[in-house]
């Protein structure tokens, strides 16, 4: 008789819960991790942060910098961006972020957080965008980012990480965009990142690299659609090798800073689209080919601070290449 009673309420409060599961706004474990990352965030996301449900309640709209999305043939939403970025946030990397396996976007660039990434970040299966650029983050860059396989912009430059590029990054297979530079990376480019596809910018400029470009370089048909490799203020040595100018699509090559030796191979001149080319600052000897010279599409080429034969000439001013988060964030 017990057991028909208890069957009986709960067929009476079913419909309280599939009312309450109607009305459900926003996923329960994103509420949860998005008040764990604000109580970790603090005070200066809490004025921008109100009410209790962090994708809009009727009255309130989203927290600032939160885009929810609603799941298809479901009743509820999700976090699907995160965009926290320039309000000077202090303190480690909010852990809580990896609940939010949902995301397809993190921007928490231009603040102060410390210590590394966690490794549970290999949890956010559908991210394609991670940007953290222009904090204090440290320790090495987890090989568990290699588990994003969605990942197309990588921005983890303007740290403090150290240690080895994580071999591992080459098994993002969408990814377009790399930025590594003014970090405190040591040990050689992984050559392995040459096997992804879409690769188109390389920046580990700034760093303590070590090790030649013919290493880089030595997997047949590798960084098929580069165009910019920034190397740039490292500690690599060796010369240019001429398979170098294999890499058809290369338009902007920085190599200033180094401690690389030999002549420039001619072959260089004939990539088709090299428009930016920056070699001061090494031990390089010998001539410049005539060829650069009537390059058609060549605008700088920098060679001060080598040891070129007398006569040798730059073509166009020397300036530094900056470039906004405008040209590569979509």
């Amino acid at each position: 008789m017990a057991t028909h009673l208890r069957q009986f309420y709960l067929f009476l409060l079913l419909p309280c819960f599939l009312i309450v599961a109607v009305n459900c706004k926003t996923l329960k474990r994103d509420v949860k991790a998005l008040n764990e990352i604000k109580a970790s965030l603090g005070w200066r996301v809490v004025y921008a942060w109100v009410g209790d449900d962090p994708c809009g309640d009727g009255d309130l709209p989203p927290w600032s910098g939160v885009t929810c999305t609603t799941v298809s043939g479901g009743d509820y939403r999700v976090v699907t961006e995160l965009e926290v970025y320039a309000v000077s946030i202090v303190g480690p990397f909010p852990l809580a972020v990896t609940n939010l396996v949902d995301l397809t976007r993190l921007d928490l660039h231009n603040n102060k957080l410390t210590g590394p990434i966690p490794p549970q970040i290999g949890r956010l299966k559908h991210l394609k965008i991670l940007n953290a650029r222009w904090n204090k983050l440290q320790d090495s860059i987890p090989p568990e980012i290699g588990e994003l396989k969605q990942l197309t912009h990588l921005y983890l430059s303007f740290n403090n990480f150290k240690g080895e590029i994580p071999k591992e990054l080459a098994n993002l297979p969408e990814l377009r965009y790399l930025q590594l530079h003014e970090n405190r990376l040591t040990g050689r480019i992984p050559p392995e990142l040459g096997t992804l596809p879409y690769l188109r910018h390389l920046d580990v400029g700034n760093n303590h690299l070590v090790g030649t470009i013919r290493e880089l370089i030595r997997i047949e048909g590798c960084f098929p659609a580069l165009r910019n490799l920034y190397l740039n203020n490292n500690y690599l040595t060796g010369g240019i090798p001429a398979q170098l100018a294999n890499l058809t699509k290369l338009e902007i090559f920085y190599l200033s800073g180094n401690k690389m030796s030999g002549i420039i191979p001619s072959g260089l001149a004939h990539i088709p689209q090299l428009t930016y080319l920056y070699l001061d600052h090494n031990q390089f000897s010998g001539r410049i080919p005539n060829a650069f010279y009537r390059h058609p599409f060549l605008k700088e080429m920098y060679i001060e601070g080598n040891s070129f034969r007398p006569g040798v000439n730059p073509i166009g001013v020397h300036k530094v290449l900056e470039l906004s988060d405008s040209d590569f964030v979509v």
